[in-house]
C-alpha cells in the first residue's frame, strides 16, 4: 500500500516525525530494524527490570509542544522528575555537587517512551533498508523518505546522505549489579572529569524509582573506541574505575556491556531539519545540542513540514 512518508528509523525523533504527519491526516510507515522502536532511548530487561543503556535522561527545557508530550507521560505515570543535582567528581577524585536543569526518568525504561510514540502507528520492526533514493525506499515507491538515524548509518543506505561525513563519538555503556547498594543514597548520578576510562554514572535504581543496586557506567570516547570490537573488554577496566570513584570494596555480581558506534554527534548543525524534494533527515544532530528533547523538536518540526502544517 501506497503511504505520503516512510520514516526509516524508529528512534524518538523518526516517531515524532510519524506523529506529526498522521495528526495532518496524511498516512505515514515507520521501518525499523530492531525488534523494538527505541533506538538510542534504549532500555534492555537485566536481572529481571528494565537498565537504561542509552540515553541516561531527558531535560523538558523551554519547548512548548515538548513540554506537553512530557506533561502527558507524567500524568500517566511514563516519566517523572529525577534530579536536578549530580556529583562531580575531578581528576583528585574529590567530588562536588552541581545542580542545573530538571532531569527526567522513565520508571519502565525510557525505552517506553519510544513505545508509548509509536502506539497507533504503522510499525514494520525487524525491516533491513538496503537502500534509499528519493520518494524511494529499496527500489518501491515510498513517498516522501525521512532518514532518522546518524548520519554515518544514513550514508550507508544512499550518497545523498545529509550529514553522513559528520563524526560521531562511541560510548560503550556498562550495566553493573551489586548484592546490595554500595554508595551513598543521594549519588544520582555523577560526571567524571579527565577520566581515562569513565565519563559518566548513573544510579539506575535511582533514576527508575526501585532502588536496584545498579549503576550504568558510559565510557569515555577514547575507551569506547578501543573496544568497538568487543565490547565487553572494557568492562574490567570499568569496573575498576568505579570502584575507585565511588570507594566500592567489592566487585559487582553481575555486568552487561553495550556498544554505541555512535552514541552522539561531536557538532550539531544548529538547522532544525534537513529536506529536500522527496528526501529528508532529522534527529539530534540537527539542532542546536545532541539531546533527546532535541530528537523529538527535529522530528515533530520536520513532520508538520511534510505534511504541510
Amino acid at each position: 500500500m501506497a503511504v505520503d512518508v516512510t520514516v526509516v528509523g524508529g528512534g524518538i525523533s523518526g516517531l515524532a516525525c510519524a506523529r506529526a504527519v498522521t495528526a495532518a491526516g496524511k498516512s505515514v510507515r515507520v521501518l525499523d530494524r530492531g525488534r523494538r522502536v527505541g533506538g538510542r532511548l534504549a532500555s534492555r530487561t537485566l536481572w529481571d527490570r528494565p537498565v537504561d543503556l542509552g540515553a541516561s535522561y531527558f531535560v523538558v527545557g523551554e519547548s512548548a509542544p515538548f513540554e506537553q508530550v512530557v506533561a502527558e507521560w507524567r500524568d500517566r505515570g511514563l516519566a517523572r522528575p529525577w534530579t536536578d543535582t549530580f556529583a562531580v567528581i575531578g581528576a583528585d577524585g574529590d567530588q562536588t555537587q552541581k545542580s542545573g536543569p530538571m532531569r527526567w526518568a522513565a520508571p519502565r525504561g525510557l525505552r517506553s517512551l519510544a513505545v508509548d510514540l509509536a502506539e497507533g502507528l504503522d510499525v514494520c520492526a525487524e525491516t533491513t533498508v538496503a537502500a534509499v533514493e528519493p520518494y524511494r525506499v529499496d527500489g518501491e515507491d515510498a513517498g516522501e523518505v525521512v532518514l532518522a538515524m546518524p548520519g554515518p548509518q544514513a550514508a550507508r543506505l544512499t550518497a545523498r546522505a545529509p550529514g553522513g561525513d559528520a563524526d560521531w563519538e562511541p560510548v560503550i555503556a556498562v550495566a553493573l549489579r551489586w548484592d546490595t547498594r554500595r554508595w551513598p543514597a543521594d549519588l544520582h548520578g555523577a560526571f567524571v572529569d579527565d577520566h581515562p576510562d569513565v565519563a559518566f554514572i548513573a544510579d539506575d535504581g535511582d533514576r527508575r524509582g526501585d532502588a536496584a543496586p545498579v549503576l550504568v557506567v558510559h565510557t569515555t570516547t577514547s575507551r569506547a573506541r578501543d573496544h568497538l570490537d568487543d565490547p565487553n573488554g572494557a568492562v574490567p577496566t570499568v569496573i575498576a574505575a568505579t570502584r575507585d570513584l565511588l570507594g566500592i570494596e567489592v566487585d559487582p555480581v553481575a555486568t552487561h556491556a553495550h556498544r554505541w558506534t555512535f552514541a552522539r554527534p561531536i557538532r550539531t548543525t544548529g538547522e532544525p531539519f534537513f529536506s529536500t524534494p522527496g528526501l529528508s533527515a532529522c534527529g539530534d544532530a540537527w539542532g542546536d545540542r545532541s539531546a533527546v528533547r532535541t530528537a523529538w523538536e527535529s522530528g515533530h518540526a520536520l513532520g508538520l513540514a511534510l505534511a504541510g502544517a
